[in-house]
């Protein structure tokens, strides 16, 4: 028997590769085993795979071990690890039953049957209560609580299902046909939802293969072509066709590559061609990311983690490799150089700003092993006359541009509410760049952040995580930011607003930092000395008294500019204030901030120039801050005053409403309960009324019940009676088909007797006359008259005996009738009357049979011998049928006694 083994996972962090596993058997002629199907489970860490034979294996990444956790004994067509119960899994066998197992107790949990042929996919939906199960003639909804199958797709033999699967995050089922058709359906009631456009002629594909992004909104798919078509779902419609490489004939399978920070938007779509090479190609701009698998290894299918952190590959050969996506794009996610350096490390000749902008493009990664005319050329054949939505959901609709907006700044003094996130990220124009942020949050945190705590005592664990989370990403995209002590001060407050969207909150700490601190940095790790002598010398121009007044008190720019600008101002506004400041900010050129700082300074010019001392100046931010703070306190206690006393008078009225309904329902409730009680009087009524009934009903059943008894009973002796009378006709009718019986073979007997006694009187006849012929001829001698005489007289005496004989014989047969109708009578009358007892006959009977034969045989003795012994013989014959024919009839009368007998007891036991 052969052992499967697998050999021990290894590592290579530093590659691309992180798994390469053979599976093998241990034989003396060992021989590889192919795996057939992957799948990663919900959180991306496990996976299992399961090969031709029937062996599941479950692979733990983060444990770095292995587990054969079942046996199928039969090759699996799919696989799914994603249930609600986490240790659970689906798999589709080669006889077409699904079964379920648990990974840790390695028992099958149930076993699902249905198909008619071999099951290819197996789609989950996001709760992991329900899965759907896709062959090439029909696709079942299952209960995965129950294991039983809710619904059942039926189609065509000639149309063929493609494939049938669930939308992520959404209660929609999409189900793809052979003929291009693609129908999306509602979970719970099937109802059909909408159905999707025919693609365009110039561009139609037979659809083979399909992938959706994580949000659910764009469908991708292709087929035996190099052509991709992007459908929007929302829209319901084809938006893009990207074409592949002229070396791409057939797509054989489709995946997204997810992101952390995209919000389920994937960007990367990876793309199996019929060469074995998978791609994953921008879908934004249309450019080749970097490549896995190729023309010596190729894959044959793929999956992709949850999270999107690593690509299981099923090859060619039968192996699984495991890809780091991090190590795959390392250098597209490279982040850009710092913009600047630390002070000591700078050349003599000082840099200019323009050395400092970089614009950052997307590049390829290539593999080690392949050569630049393996780069493949990609480009847009059509794009949907609505254009890229994607790519414009950070730029301001029509008609409303900068200058408009810096208007209504104007008339409004702030933008609304609802609508003030999206107009920084427009008037920002934000990359939201997930594949670079994304990098730059896999580094984990800083060194410098990593007792951010105790200097900065947040109480929210969630804002200190993401305020360090923030940090330490602007640490890894510039090493200068490790070393920034303000640094913490200026994100705090677009961590603390932005904190629901961490990509957001980056890229705008770091487009403030470009645009508007992009001058900051040239005197560090000093303040920039630039920017505060700007201010000063703005203050001079709008306000030399109070520039004098810091002159003399020696009060420079870094007392009364700086704590402004490295704190943003959120020390010294409200939260209102503060963003009604930076939507002018962010609306105005980069020198708003500085003249901001002027602007306050003067503002609070009052107390500032009330100060004499160095303590006094450093304190009159705080003053003043506190003083705002004081305000703002005032004013909502008031307004919360206001609140309450409005709130005071509305309880009041609501209760005098709730005592007015009170009694109202009071009423109702007496008016209820007088209704209750007469209803519960009617209903005792009804009661005892329906009771009553019952008891009639149940007599009246009780005596149809009888009635049907006797009746019954009735019927019963009816049939016994007319069962009886039919038997006795029976009965009779036998007797008389006996009599008749009787009559006949007497009757043959009597012309057998008679033929017999005719001849025997013939061969005397003709004795005689033999005699009397050899008598004439003795005699013709000569014989006297005397024997002539003699010889009549014996003549006389012959005739006489034949007299006899004929007589003994009628007496006979007069005597053989008078007995048989004498016991022809007794037999009726005995079944006429059975229970009377039967009289001794047969002695006088016999008695009176043997009479004539007396006489007869005294009758007899005259005659001539031979003629005796002859009647003699007959006679003993005649004597031997007769008692023969007696005990026939003793015997039938013996029967008929005993079954009326039988019949006259019954009615008895019937009655007792």
């Amino acid at each position: 028997m052969e052992q499967n083994t697998l050999p021990v996972l290894w590592s290579l962090h530093i590659g691309v590769i992180i798994v390469n596993i053979i599976h093998n058997t241990s034989d003396y002629h060992p021989k590889v085993l192919r795996f057939l199907n992957v799948a990663f489970d919900g959180t991306g860490d496990c996976l299992i795979a399961g090969d031709h034979q029937g062996n599941i294996y479950v692979f733990d990444l983060h444990g770095n071990r292995f587990n054969l956790v079942q046996r199928t004994a039969q090759a699996c067509t799919a696989l799914a690890f994603n249930l609600r119960r986490k240790s659970e899994f689906l798999v589709a066998l080669a006889d077409y039953s699904i079964k379920c197992f648990d990974t840790v107790t390695k028992e099958l949990v149930s076993w699902m049957r249905g198909h008619e042929s071999s099951v290819f996919s197996i789609s989950v939906h996001a709760s992991g209560k329900y899965a759907i199960t896709t062959s090439s003639d029909t696709a079942q909804l299952w209960d995965l609580d129950t294991f039983q199958r809710k619904r059942k797709l039926n189609i065509r033999q000639s149309v063929g299902i493609q494939k049938v699967f669930f939308l992520p995050l959404s209660n929609t089922i999409l189900s793809c046909f052979k003929d291009n058709s693609i129908f999306a359906w509602e979970c719970d009631t099937l109802f059909c939802k909408y159905q999707l456009p025919a693609p365009p002629e110039s561009s139609s594909i037979l659809y083979k293969v399909f992938a959706v992004t994580r949000d659910g909104r764009i469908l991708a798919a292709g087929g035996k072509s190099n052509h991709l078509h992007l459908w929007c779902l929302e829209a319901r419609q084809l938006f893009r066709i990207i074409q592949m490489p002229t070396k791409v004939r057939a797509i054989r399978h489709l995946e997204f590559l997810p992101d952390s920070f995209d919000a389920g938007s994937n960007q990367v779509l990876g793309v199996l061609s019929q060469d074995g090479i998978m791609r994953f190609i921008n879908m934004q701009t249309c450019k080749l990311l970097f490549e896995i698998g190729s023309l010596d290894e190729g894959i044959s299918s793929s999956a992709i983690s949850p999270h999107g952190r690593y690509i299981a590959s099923i090859m060619e050969n039968g192996s699984l490799n495991i890809y780091s996506v991090q190590a795959l794009t390392q250098e597209i996610n490279k982040p850009p150089p710092p913009l600047v350096k630390v002070i000591e490390d700078l050349p003599k000749n000082k840099l200019s700003s323009s050395d400092l902008k970089m614009k950052v493009t997307s590049g390829r990664v290539q593999q080690p092993a392949k050569s630049r005319e393996s780069k493949m050329q990609t480009r847009i054949l059509k794009q949907d006359l609505t254009g890229d939505f994607e790519s414009k959901k950070n730029e301001l609709p029509d008609g409303l541009n900068k200058k408009r907006l810096q208007i209504l700044l104007k008339g409004y003094g702030e933008y609304p509410t609802k609508y003030r996130m999206f107009i920084w990220r427009s008037l920002l124009q934000l990359p939201e760049n997930h594949t670079a942020f994304s990098t730059l949050i896999d580094k984990g945190t800083h060194v410098a952040f990593l007792n951010l705590q105790k200097k900065y005592p947040i109480k929210s664990r969630k804002l200190l995580r993401v305020l360090q989370r923030t940090l330490s990403a602007l640490a890894h995209w510039s090493v200068i930011f490790s070393d920034t002590p303000y640094l913490p001060l200026l994100a705090f407050p677009f961590v603390k607003l932005f904190q629901n969207n961490q990509l957001i909150c980056f890229e705008v700490i770091a487009t403030l930092i470009i645009n508007w601190c992009q001058h900051w940095f040239e005197y560090f790790p000093n303040p920039p000395i630039n920017i505060l002598s700007m201010i000063e010398n703005v203050l001079a121009f709008h306000d030399k008294e109070l520039l004098q007044h810091f002159i003399d008190h020696d009060i420079t720019s870094q007392l009364y500019a700086w704590p402004l600008l490295e704190t943003v101002f959120s020390e010294v506004l409200t939260r209102e204030e503060w963003l009604k400041l930076f939507d002018n900010i962010f609306s105005n050129h980069p020198s708003f901030l500085l003249m901001t700082v002027v602007a306050y300074n003067i503002c609070s010019r009052t107390p500032l120039l009330s100060c004499n001392l160095k303590d006094d100046f450093e304190t009159v931010e705080d003053m003043q801050a506190k003083v705002d703070q004081q305000r703002v306190e005032d004013e909502a206690w008031y307004q919360k005053q206001e609140l309450l006393r409005k709130a005071e008078e509305t309880r009041r009225e609501m209760l005098l409403q709730e005592e007015e309904k009170m009694i109202q329902q009071r009423q109702r409730l007496a008016a209820v309960k007088r209704e209750l009680k007469v209803k519960e009087m009617h209903l005792q009524d009804a009661a005892r009324r329906r009771f009553l009934k019952l008891q009639q009903d149940q007599q009246e059943m009780e005596l149809r019940r009888l009635d049907d008894e006797i009746g019954r009973k009735v019927y019963m002796r009816d049939r016994e009676i007319a069962a009886t009378a039919r038997d006795l006709e029976m009965r009779q009718l036998e007797l008389e088909s006996q009599k008749r019986l009787y009559e006949k073979n007497l009757t043959e007997n009597q012309e057998a007797l008679a033929k017999e006694m005719r001849a025997d009187a013939d061969a005397y006849r003709r004795k005689v006359d033999l005699e009397e012929h050899m008598f004439h001829k003795l005699i013709e001698a000569g014989e006297t008259q005397s024997q002539k005489t003699q010889k009549w007289k014996e003549a006389e005496g012959k005739e006489f005996r034949l007299r006899s004989a004929k007589k003994a014989s009628a007496l006979s047969d007069a005597s053989r009738k008078w007995f048989l109708k004498q016991e022809i009578n007794a037999a009726v009358e005995h079944a006429e009357n059975p229970c009377h007892k039967e009289e001794p006959r047969f002695q006088n009977e016999q008695d009176s049979s043997c009479l004539p034969r007396t006489s007869q045989l005294n009758d007899s003795s005259e005659m001539d011998p031979s003629t005796q012994i002859s009647l003699n013989r007959r006679a003993v014959e005649w004597d031997t049928t007769g008692q023969n024919l007696i005990k026939k009839v003793r015997n039938l009368r013996q029967r008929l006694t005993a079954r009326a007998r039988h019949r006259c007891q019954t009615p008895h036991l019937l009655a007792a």
